[in-house]
């Protein structure tokens, strides 16, 4: 596991306890992947692995859907949720960088 990766983004989870988890089928949760809503890694083998990130990212995925969101709607969401948050990071780090450097002229 990377120093900085939690529990919460560890891909280890299988899709059939992904399913039980989420009560979404095999076949739904695939399509989500098509979708490009989901990215699993694979094992050598090729078995997908989930991580508890995923699998809340796979109920907010459903719960959107029975609203009447279609994937699309969700994956230009998703886009715009993960520019922001890359965004609010860099900003974090430019201010870090700022404030050490004041900070070391003090």
């Amino acid at each position: 596991m990377a120093a900085n990766e939690s529990y919460m983004e560890k891909k280890v989870i299988s899709i059939g306890t992904v399913c039980e988890l989420t009560g979404l089928s095999e076949r739904r949760i695939r399509y989500y992947e098509e979708r490009k809503l989901i990215f699993p890694d694979r094992s050598k083998s090729g078995i997908r692995k989930y991580s508890f990130l995923d699998v809340e990212k796979l109920v907010d995925i459903a719960n959107k859907r029975e609203e009447g969101i279609q994937t699309s709607e969700i994956r230009k969401e998703f886009i715009k949720e993960k520019k922001y948050d890359e965004k609010t990071l860099r900003e974090k780090v430019i201010r870090g960088q700022i404030n050490a450097y004041f900070n070391k002229r003090s």
